[in-house]
């Protein structure tokens, strides 16, 4: 491991933080400004650099600047005094790992320097931004999946249905199939039916001819023509007008299609990709999409799993999109500390890939510092309660009984199994009794909800799905206090 710099021209600091760090066997090198530090930058680098902002010559930002431009990497932490407020936005701005406040608590400050020692070795890795991103990020099973099914596709011409949350990155998978498919070198276009008003959506679709409605001034070919050779991607299509649902169908049957006021046909070389967060079956029943449409477009069916279906890839994802934002603001991108990746990956995430992205982009602007704890998440978050995480209360042990015994040190949560086991130690340690029929109860209830909501509450085809009876599911209702649920 390579030493530890520390750059100052006071040296009653560098002597301080030198003793402190070698109590703690760390190998330190110091300078008494920053042209030394910058000179012996052209034959070494250290593991983590501590400079002082403000000295003689070239100042501790300087210093941090020049770093950062040949080690985009090296944790560095600058030291500032306490009220100066501007200085630290400028270390952060530059990319500073963190920074120590004067007069600092010694023990706080080698807390802190330890902490960056063990990201730059951990995190090496995660220097820049990889100079080719994959398309889509996921290790889960279910994502695997879905990877399998893109690959079967690949040489394909067939129409797909993509189901999912959202926020799911439907329209990701969109563009992978089109990316490699036969028309990859030919145009993909994307059109979301529900934020198209009607009256304009069907002049997108199929364009329109000159003097068709007030307005149109001129030909305008819509994203059927667009398309042409290539991919139509047509997002939300649940929410598309019934009358135009006959239209589009025309297309798909026949291959041609009339621009709104035109009178000749226009034939239509397109691969339809549609994609949609509802239940086109129940919307069929309700009288709300049109059955030959919905054969005609679930060819293939593509599920996209929700964030809570492949809570494993959480930690994945939030490295991958930390980078991403870090890149494009131009700054060192933050670390997620392991318990508050933990945290992290045990929220509900409703908003899935897309709200975890969103959220990445909050962390890299808002939160302080380099590696980010739970509590510089939003409050919002923290507040929340994390899915598998009981908020059943702790059982105090009596006056004079003896504590439990301390329990092993809890396992790394892996997933839902890994929180389960996290929870369960911690009752344990708590000395709760009960801990089987407590979580077992919390284990049925979040299957029923979550079937209930997945069959917006028909209780019989929860049932079904679950692999259990219809008077096994009413009965668990009842004792779970359940609510949401309906009969056929």
């Amino acid at each position: 491991m390579k030493p530890i710099w520390i750059v100052d021209d006071d040296a009653s600091i560098r002597w301080v933080l030198e003793k402190a760090l070698a109590r703690e066997n760390l190998e330190t090198r110091s300078f008494a400004n920053a042209r030394d530090a910058l000179t012996a930058f052209e034959t070494e680098t250290p593991q983590v650099l501590v400079s002082d902002i403000r000295m003689p010559g070239e100042s501790g930002i300087e210093l941090l600047q020049a770093v950062k431009a040949r080690h985009p990497g090296l944790p560095v932490i600058i030291i500032t005094a306490f009220s100066d407020l501007d200085s630290a936005v400028a270390a952060f701005q530059g990319g500073a790992f963190d920074y120590l406040a004067k007069p600092f608590d010694i023990d706080k400050a080698v807390a802190l320097i330890r902490r960056a020692l063990e990201e730059s070795l951990r995190e090496a890795s995660v220097e820049a931004a990889p100079a080719e991103t994959p398309e889509i990020l996921g290790l889960a099973p279910a994502m695997q999946e879905v990877f399998r099914a893109i690959g079967r596709l690949s040489q394909s011409n067939v129409t797909v249905l993509i189901t999912g949350e959202s926020g799911t990155g439907k329209e990701l998978v969109a563009r992978a199939l089109h990316k490699h498919s036969p028309r990859s070198n030919e145009p993909f276009i994307a059109l979301n039916t529900a934020a198209i008003p009607k009256d304009l959506l069907e002049s997108e679709l199929f364009g329109h001819e000159r003097g068709a409605f007030t307005g149109a001034q001129a030909m305008r070919r819509g994203r059927f023509e667009q398309a042409e050779n290539g991919t139509l991607f047509l997002d939300e299509i649940g929410d598309m007008p019934f009358d135009l649902q006959t239209r589009l169908l025309r297309v798909l049957s026949d291959g041609h299609f009339y621009r709104v006021g035109g009178h000749q046909p226009v034939k239509a070389n397109v691969r339809v990709i549609a994609a949609t967060h509802q239940n086109l079956e129940q919307r069929v029943r309700d009288g709300l999409f049109r059955e030959d449409l919905f054969h005609r477009l679930n060819v293939i069916r593509l599920r996209l799993p929700s964030l809570r279906e492949r809570r494993e890839d959480i930690p994945l994802l939030a490295r991958h999109f930390l980078v991403q934002s870090a890149h494009q603001l131009g700054v060192e991108p933050k670390r997620m500390s392991e318990a508050a990746m933990r945290f992290l990956s045990g929220l509900e995430l409703p908003g899935n890939v897309r709200q975890l992205e969103n959220l990445c982009n909050w962390i890299t602007v808002m939160a302080p510092g380099q590696t980010v704890e739970i509590k510089d998440l939003p409050r919002d978050l923290t507040q929340a309660q994390p899915a598998g995480i009981s908020s059943a209360p702790v059982v105090a042990a009596e006056p004079g009984a003896a504590a439990p015994a301390a329990l092993s040190t809890p396992p790394s949560p892996d997933g839902w199994i890994g929180l389960l086991e996290l929870q369960a130690a911690s009752m344990l340690s708590a000395g709760q009794f009960e801990v089987m029929d407590t979580l077992g109860k919390q284990f049925e209830s979040a299957l029923i909800k979550t079937a209930l909501k997945h069959t917006h509450g028909r209780k019989n085809d929860a049932a079904m799905r679950l692999g259990i009876g219809r008077n096994t599911i009413t009965r668990k209702i009842v004792e779970l206090g359940i609510d949401g649920a309906r009969e056929e």
